[in-house]
């Protein structure tokens, strides 16, 4: 079982920044993919950003050049960084993992998301 630890959400003004973090338990887990997805009052759920576990990133083209997106596989931590905030940015982000428990893919797990409000 993977277990995912998010962290950093808040509220900022538009054009400040915040850094979410997100860790996966399990020692025998091997990571695939993580990244974040977010959803909006009334909006489904979208991608914001991944990374493969050979550093391959995807971003949302709403976030791209705005977001970096990094990850520490001696820590299983991915870490969003989010600089000049917009308004539109607000929503429930959740952390998502797929990967490897003892060779045997496991498919998703979700964090149980963190909120991030831009005020304007």
């Amino acid at each position: 079982q993977v277990q995912l630890v998010e962290s950093g959400g808040g509220l900022v003004q538009a054009g400040g920044s915040l850094r979410l973090s997100c860790a996966a338990s399990g020692s025998t887990f091997s990571i695939n993919v993580m990244g974040w997805y977010r959803q909006a009052p009334g909006k489904q759920r979208e991608l914001v950003a991944v990374i493969s576990s050979e550093g391959i990133t995807n971003y949302g083209d709403s976030v791209k050049g705005r977001f970096t997106i990094s990850l520490d596989n001696t820590k299983s931590t991915v870490y969003l960084q989010m600089n000049s905030l917009k308004p539109e940015d607000t929503a429930v982000y959740y952390c998502n993992v797929d990967g490897y428990y003892r060779g045997t893919y496991t498919g998703d797990y979700w964090g149980q998301g963190t909120q991030v409000t831009v005020s304007s």
